[in-house]
C-alpha cells in the first residue's frame, strides 16, 4: 500500500509551516459551501472532508449539516483543525488521521464527500483506487465535489499553459505560492489532465453533473452523483 505521509509532501506535516497555511493558501469555502447546497445539503447529512487540512471547509459546512468527518494524513493540519474547531464552538466535526487509501468509513453511508487540493499528492493509479473506495462510502444519489489541480489544457499546449499559471505566483511565500513553489508542484507532484480524471469518476459509478474548470486550465472543479 502507497504510504500517504510520504507523499503528502514534508511541509503538510510541520507544525511550524501548517501554522500559517490557510492563511497563504487562501481558503475560502463559501462557493463550494453553496454548491452543495444547491445540490440538496441537509441538517440530517453526513459529510466526508478528505484532505482536510486545517478545517476551512469542515467548519464552513458543519453548520448545515449532522456530521463532518475531517480526514488528513498529517496530525499538525488535525491539531490546527481542533484547536479551530474549539475556538469556534463547533462540536460535529470528528477528526480523522488517515488518508484516501486508508479510511474505511464508520456509520451510514455518506450523503457528501469533499475534496479540495488533495487528490494531487497521489500518482494515478492510485487516484482511480481512491476514488472507487470515495463511490463506495457514499450513498445512492450521493455527492462527490472534487476541487484540485487538473489540467484542463491539452499536452501539446502544457508548455505554455503552465508558463502562464507560473508568471502569475506570489513574490513571496508570505502572500502566497511563490514561482518555485509552483514548479515543485508541477515536477514533483502528480496533478494530471481532466480527460484522464473524468473516466476515472465514471467508471466508479459516479456522474459528472458540473465539471469546471478555471481559465488558468489549471484548477477544475466536479460535482458528482453517486448512480443509484
Amino acid at each position: 500500500m502507497l504510504d500517504e505521509r510520504a507523499f503528502a509532501g514534508p511541509e503538510h506535516l510541520d507544525p511550524a509551516y501548517v501554522a500559517g497555511y490557510e492563511r497563504k493558501a487562501g481558503t475560502d469555502p463559501s462557493e463550494d459551501v453553496k454548491l452543495l447546497r444547491e445540490l440538496g445539503l441537509d441538517a440530517d447529512d453526513t459529510v466526508v472532508d478528505l484532505g482536510a487540512g486545517g478545517g476551512a471547509f469542515a467548519l464552513a459546512v458543519a453548520p448545515l449539516c449532522r456530521r463532518v468527518v475531517a480526514v488528513d494524513v498529517s496530525a499538525a493540519m488535525l491539531a490546527l483543525l481542533k484547536e479551530n474547531a474549539e475556538r469556534a464552538g463547533v462540536a460535529n466535526v470528528e477528526s480523522v488521521q488517515r488518508g484516501f487509501l486508508t479510511y474505511a468509513h464508520d456509520g451510514e453511508p455518506a450523503d457528501v464527500v469533499y475534496s479540495r487540493h488533495a487528490l494531487h499528492h497521489l500518482p494515478d493509479f492510485w487516484k482511480a483506487l481512491a476514488i472507487e473506495r470515495i463511490a463506495a462510502m457514499l450513498k445512492p444519489g450521493g455527492v462527490f465535489v472534487l476541487r484540485d489541480l487538473i489540467y484542463s489544457f491539452d499536452p501539446h499546449g502544457a508548455e505554455p499553459a503552465i508558463e502562464a499559471w507560473l508568471a502569475g505566483a506570489a513574490a513571496s511565500s508570505e502572500l502566497g505560492w511563490t514561482r518555485d513553489e509552483l514548479e515543485t508542484h508541477v515536477r514533483e507532484e502528480h496533478s494530471t489532465f481532466s480527460w484522464l480524471v473524468e473516466p476515472m469518476l465514471e467508471r466508479a459509478g459516479l456522474e459528472i453533473r458540473t465539471a469546471e474548470h478555471d481559465a488558468s486550465q489549471v484548477y477544475s472543479t466536479y460535482a458528482c452523483i453517486k448512480r443509484r
